[in-house]
């Protein structure tokens, strides 16, 4: 069931892609991320006074470690968007993936638990696999005089998967999913405020700016279902699943802008979400918590 929040929080983030597609077109990318973490700020605040999830935390230096390695990769990734083809970008971000499976596999050896990485092997392939799938589909390249940005992109990635374990680890000593999507939007905030001194604000539009609500809903909704994934499920699984956000994101582009899927993408989806299946499967015969997942 765990599993599962990654796949509707990749549903999430591929719609709402889709408005910041729309909404691209009247603000620019630090505007959106200024903009969509007040929302979420908005948002979340309203949930957690629902669900009664008080503001106060006691691990303030976690959540800051998480909205600064969390915004440093969303950061590095619209980089890798202005400079490289989309396609591209969006392969070096997902490489997150490989790299939560390198830390993984990495810190099981560091402990010890040379038996617990035979267990984890299988599960990794799928990772691996399912990145395969994201190459089929996307189909990136790289010319030569975009080598600083696909390393810009490359570490989007990088940090992508400092923030997912940091999400883990969260979660692990007992945070609610709310507050920490709460503080990374308060980071992802002050963040995007600090660049638009920079590179100036954008005339409002309407009712084109009504773009940026659902962005900032979907935004805090695709997180919410993220961190609980990573919070209460199998990293290595909830890994491979995020690669889902890419078969969502290539139907949407199908259905609403038109865009033409080759035989080659079709085959890269099938493996996507095969290497899905295989990981949940895989992972529910493997250790109930290997000690590498309790970070």
């Amino acid at each position: 069931m765990q599993a599962l929040w990654m796949v509707l929080a990749s549903l999430f983030f591929a719609t709402m892609s889709v408005c910041i597609k729309y909404a691209s077109a009247h603000f620019n990318l630090v505007e959106l991320v200024c903009y969509r973490g007040a929302i979420g700020i908005v948002f979340m605040a309203t949930w957690c006074h629902v669900r009664g999830v008080s503001l106060k935390t006691p691990v303030p230096m976690m959540h800051v470690w998480r909205s600064i390695v969390g915004v440093a990769s969303l950061t590095a990734w619209f980089y890798a968007i202005a400079k490289l083809p989309l396609a591209t970008a969006m392969t070096l971000n997902y490489m997150s993936g490989i790299w939560v499976a390198a830390f993984l596999v990495g810190g099981t050896m560091i402990m010890g638990r040379i038996q617990d990485v035979g267990r984890q092997g299988p599960i990794v392939l799928t990772v691996m696999a399912g990145f395969t799938g994201v190459i089929m589909t996307l189909r990136p390249t790289l010319e030569q005089n975009q080598l600083f940005a696909g390393l810009i992109g490359l570490l989007s990635g990088l940090g992508a998967a400092f923030a997912y374990l940091q999400v883990a680890a969260l979660g692990r000593v007992g945070e609610p999913e709310a507050r920490t999507v709460l503080y990374f939007s308060v980071g992802a905030t002050v963040a995007g405020a600090i660049g638009m001194l920079f590179t100036g604000t954008s005339a409002w539009v309407w009712p084109q700016a009504l773009w940026l609500l659902p962005i900032g809903v979907l935004a805090a909704l695709g997180q919410l279902c993220m961190t609980r994934a990573y919070s209460q499920g199998a990293t290595l699984v909830v890994a491979n699943l995020q690669y889902s956000g890419i078969v969502f994101a290539a139907l949407f582009g199908m259905v609403l802008f038109g865009d033409q899927i080759p035989a080659i993408g079709w085959a890269g989806m099938a493996l996507i979400i095969a290497s899905g299946i295989a990981a949940t499967f895989l992972r529910s015969r493997a250790l109930p918590n290997p000690p590498a997942e309790e970070h």
